[in-house]
């Protein structure tokens, strides 16, 4: 059974195209390592919640937008073994000038419970 990491990211709205290009580049590398799929998504219709919502979650600030994204693997023993991997490459070594927060990114690993694919 499949295998999905999930992230919700802060970016400054004017970092998109930075932040695009920093995932275009990672992507190979995650697929190199086994992911199958990586799926990059730029907020367009976030509601602010009554009690919590996507820009709460991160403290997105004025200015700032949400990525939504999310990584498949064919295995959780498949990702564990390809997250090792990437954080050890140093085509991914993370720069001073990131284009997010990391402080402020939210990630998890998840079994998938219906995939209607």
């Amino acid at each position: 059974m499949s295998y999905v990491d999930g992230f919700v990211i802060p970016v400054p709205a004017g970092k998109k195209e930075a932040y695009r290009a920093m995932a275009a580049k990672a992507a190979p590398i995650f697929k190199e390592f086994g992911a199958t799929r990586i799926v990059e998504c730029w907020g367009d219709d976030i509601p602010d919640g009554k009690v919590t919502d996507f820009k709460g979650a991160v403290k997105a600030e004025a200015g700032e937008n949400v990525v939504f994204s999310w990584i498949v693997w064919p295995s959780k023993a498949v990702r564990d073994e390809g997250n090792k991997k990437v954080m050890e490459d140093p085509r991914l070594k993370m720069e001073d000038d990131m284009p997010f927060d990391g402080k402020r990114l939210i990630y998890g690993g998840f079994e998938i419970l219906l995939d209607s694919e």
